[in-house]
């Protein structure tokens, strides 16, 4: 252990005796012992210090009293003043002084030499570092074992809790990913201590550590750790939610009976004898982030797997709890940089309800808000469900002549189409919304019945038109 002024004095061989009244830093521990015979030391003291002197300037009582403001100043823990020298006993104008600064003030005889004192401070302080080294190595065995027996992120974080005494919290964005305080209260920056943990993304996660608590340098070696098994943490995930997407993909499009599909869906960890919900999460600018970031800690019960470009979560719930869902994974999203549009699925059993629900999520997508309830599934997606119906060659079929046309002279007319349907077969309205002369309207009308083959004028024409048009806006968000 660090010595004190009240240790040296307890040593018996140093013959050490308290000259002064002052105990103001009688038992703080000494940084270093400085020797000076100088009569203004300060500018070359660090604080901390015991300063040793045998006064060979200190003549007067002026010198004395000035000695000692300046090492009082300076932070000095105390004054050893060597008698039978220089001077046979302590000054009074110095134990005056001493006294009126709260300064401690010890005589050291003739007889002890001041490098006795010095080596005896020094060696204390070896001693303390090393014991304080020995504790650290302890402690980054300790950490790194958790770690490597499978013990995982968990049981790193309450081995560090239980160094340093105090609670520990970890989150990412809005999510915790760890908390040892019940009920998992978020942490705040009036009580605890933040700490980042570097992994390389803009994943901001930090580590948290409820104040008061010491710090030996363990803290430091643990923010090493945590990065290196967030790192791990992100690898797993993605080659999680890659093989749930392959089990998830099958069973949407239809290729796997109903004891297979639920067979495999179970070995993702999907229970399909109970209702399940799908969140569906669509990202054209963020698409490659979904595939790694972290999701909110109320998901945890749900299975991420990611589906061509999109990220799909398999949520246990009967619907109540769906939308509440969606919104907190929606605001972790957003904090975490990653704009997307999220799509509510209904809650069914059994491998179809899974595929009934994508498809519904995937519906929802369409209305673009962040977050899109599920409606009724649409004969659209129903038929989409459907690997034996080529509604993707049929909408190409019936568009194409159209999309060419427009490329090659700017003539609009699937817009104008689209505006038809939506405005229920009115020309009037058409012309309106576009700011287009109805005639202008009829002759494109025209354009698309001679370009198609389907007159949007005939009920079943204007079916199949409206249903190529629902094809290729599904298709061209969800490609298989």
């Amino acid at each position: 252990m660090a010595m004190s002024l009240a240790a040296l004095v307890a040593v018996p061989s140093l013959r050490l005796r308290k000259a002064g009244l002052a105990e103001t830093t009688w038992n703080e521990d000494i940084r270093w012992v400085a020797v000076t015979e100088q009569e203004d030391p300060q500018r070359f003291l660090n604080g901390g210090e015991l300063i040793l002197t045998t006064g060979l300037r200190l003549n007067g009582a002026a010198e004395q009293r000035r000695f000692v403001r300046q090492v009082q100043r300076a932070g000095a823990v105390g004054i050893g003043f060597g008698t039978g020298l220089t001077h046979e006993s302590v000054p009074p104008g110095l134990i005056a002084e001493a006294n009126r600064w709260g300064l401690p003030l010890v005589e050291v005889p003739y007889e002890t030499p001041f490098i006795a004192i010095g080596k005896l401070v020094a060696d204390s302080q070896s001693a303390d570092h090393y014991s304080k080294l020995e504790r650290l190595i302890a402690g980054h065995q300790i950490l790194a074992r958790a770690l490597l027996t499978g013990g995982g992120l968990g049981e790193l974080l309450k081995q560090l809790g239980s160094m340093l005494r105090s609670d520990i919290a970890l989150t990412q964005f809005s999510a915790q990913l760890y908390n040892s305080v019940a009920g998992n209260p978020a942490p705040t920056a009036d009580d605890w201590a933040s700490f980042p943990i570097p992994t390389g993304r803009r994943d901001a996660c930090t580590l948290w550590i409820k104040q008061p608590f010491g710090d030996t340098g363990i803290v430091s070696y643990a923010q090493n750790l945590i990065s290196v098994e967030l790192n791990n943490m992100v690898k797993q995930r993605q080659s999680q939610r890659a093989l749930a997407g392959q089990v998830l993909d099958d069973v949407i499009h239809g290729t796997l009976d109903t004891v297979e599909g639920a067979r495999r869906l179970a070995g993702v960890g999907i229970n399909s004898t109970r209702k399940n919900v799908v969140l569906l999460v669509v990202s054209a600018a963020h698409y490659k982030q979904l595939g790694s970031t972290s999701l909110p800690q109320s998901l945890d019960g749900g299975v991420t797997a990611v589906v061509g470009k999109d990220l799909v979560t398999v949520v246990p719930d009967d619907g109540s709890s769906a939308s509440a869902l969606a919104k907190d994974l929606s605001d972790h999203l957003l904090e975490a940089g990653i704009h997307a549009v999220i799509g509510i699925g209904g809650a069914y059993t059994k491998p179809n309800g899974v595929r009934w629900s994508y498809f519904e999520a995937r519906d929802a997508v369409a209305h673009g808000l962040p977050v899109n309830e599920p409606e009724r599934l649409s004969l659209t997606s129903l038929l989409l469900a459907s690997e034996d119906v080529p509604l993707a060659d049929m909408a190409s079929e019936a568009l194409t002549p159209l999309r060419k046309f427009d490329a090659a002279h700017g003539s609009e007319l699937v817009p104008t189409l689209e505006s038809y349907l939506n405005h229920n077969g009115s020309v009037a309205a058409v012309a309106e919304a576009l700011t287009l002369h109805r005639n202008t309207v009829r002759y494109r009308l025209a354009q698309i019945t001679d370009l198609t083959g389907y007159d949007p004028a005939q009920t079943p024409d204007r079916v199949q038109l409206w249903l190529a048009l629902a094809v290729q806006r599904l298709g061209a968000r969800n490609p298989r």
